[in-house]
């Protein structure tokens, strides 16, 4: 009987990794890219807009703030209606926004349309989230997020010489590359959202590429751990909004998020600014690929390791100190050399904190306040992608990088006093792990 259990569970987990973990890394990576080419096209869009540094990063931050405010009720929209219409609707109407934006003529164009992709956008990073609670145990999503998260490095990997070499290369009817390098990487968003609908399936009861034995083997096993859920997390939304640790979530992920979207609007601006005044816009981006190669096999690692040691907060604490470090030594670089070196050592934890921060978040939610709770802690660190890149556009660039290490040294504070359960709780959960077996 165990044999037989053991097969089927083999058998149902990788149907379902490779079924929806590629196609989710691909969306992932669009809506990555579409997010952060803003700083790309900054090598030619702000002078020729005249946008000043402290414009350039209201305009990189303010796509957070519609972010922020609809965040919440697109995720529990997405839990009513289902993930496969809800990320085709969003993925096609930020395509159009993006496109628009290669048509810009002003500041204030900008500022609106950044505002509505936000708008457009949220709730598709934590809907995902979501999603793949409805498809992955605990002990498997450490790795589901590591490879959804592999979009951030293979964003950047692949986004900064395309999009520099757009900029550098496309001027077909007199339009600058900057603004083909908007429309041309818009256009992908549109194509993938049509393929949601017909690709994405919703519950596992759905699934057409499962039998009925691999179904029910994977809804039993995810029952069985909401029924532990229930009992250690609030099960009301109201009870929850009460939590001091899902509060702590939010303002850890705000310092964490405040870090790699400062770096990620900044890092072109920064290359450019301590190279030859002859280095082109594709050299810009060649070495702006250094910190994102790195972040591959750190968030692919950090995933792995933590779902195979159980120990998801020690691989946070590293990470975040990691971090830490590189951003300090950014502020006392002054070679390009040493600071693509210290923007590797900084994205290397960054990366590697994304890798497992979001299997360990959804441990604190039950299957009633995850829509909510996980929008919830996204949106409010959303706010740091808001606050990064005016960080980085307001003070030179030594104290920028000090306030993001101060930011995230208070976050990890807030982490050594995060517990998920206590003692009564783990007693409790063994009483129940023991009724469900």
């Amino acid at each position: 009987m165990n044999q037989s259990i053991s097969a089927i569970e083999k058998r149902t987990v990788g149907k379902t990794m490779k079924r929806i973990l590629p196609f989710i890394l691909i969306l992932y990576v669009i809506a990555y890219l579409d997010r952060v080419n803003l700083g790309f096209a900054a090598l030619e869009m702000n002078a020729d807009l005249a946008l000043s540094a402290e414009v350039f990063g209201l305009l990189s931050g303010i796509f957070f703030i519609g972010y922020f405010f609809f965040e919440v009720p697109s995720n529990m929209i997405m839990h009513k209606v289902g993930a496969r219409i809800w990320i085709a609707r969003i993925m096609l109407s930020w395509g159009i926004i993006v496109i628009l934006t290669g048509f810009v003529q002003t500041a204030t164009h900008l500022y609106i349309l950044r505002f509505l992709l936000g708008v457009a956008e949220a709730g598709f990073f934590p809907g995902i989230i979501l999603y793949l609670t409805y498809w992955f145990r605990a002990r498997e999503r450490g790795r589901a997020t590591a490879v959804l998260l592999l979009a951030l490095p293979i964003g950047g990997l692949f986004g900064a010489p395309i999009s520099t070499w757009i900029i550098d290369n496309i001027s077909w009817f007199n339009m600058d590359g900057w603004r083909w390098m908007f429309i041309l990487e818009g256009i992908p968003a549109i194509i993938l959202g049509v393929m949601v609908i017909f690709y994405l399936t919703n519950r596992p009861a759905n699934a057409k590429w499962l039998s009925k034995e691999e179904k029910d083997w994977l809804e039993g096993e995810l029952s069985a751990e909401q029924q532990v859920s229930a009992q250690i997390n609030k099960v009301s939304k109201l009870d929850m909004l009460k939590d001091s640790k899902v509060w702590k979530l939010a303002l850890f992920y705000f310092a964490g998020y405040t870090g790699v979207y400062g770096l990620s609007f900044w890092i072109p601006t920064i290359i450019k600014s301590l190279s030859a005044s002859t280095t082109t816009n594709l050299e810009v981006g060649w070495l702006a690929m250094i910190p994102s190669l790195v972040g591959i096999p750190a968030i692919i690692f950090v995933g792995w390791n933590a779902d195979r040691t159980n120990a998801y907060k020690l691989h946070l604490i590293v990470s975040i100190i990691i971090a830490i470090i590189g951003f300090i030594g950014c502020s006392f670089s002054g070679s390009i050399f040493m600071m693509v070196l210290m923007l590797t050592i900084t994205s290397a934890g960054l990366y590697g904190f994304t890798g497992c921060f979001f299997a360990y978040m959804t441990f604190f939610f039950t299957e009633s306040t995850a829509p909510v709770g996980i929008a919830l802690v996204n949106s409010f660190a959303a706010l740091g992608g808001f606050v990064g890149p005016m960080i980085l556009g307001m003070v030179v660039f030594t104290q920028g990088m000090l306030i993001l290490a101060g930011l995230l040294v208070i976050g990890l504070i807030t982490l050594l006093t995060l517990n998920l359960t206590n003692q009564h709780d783990k007693n409790m959960v063994k009483e129940v792990q023991k009724n469900i077996n």
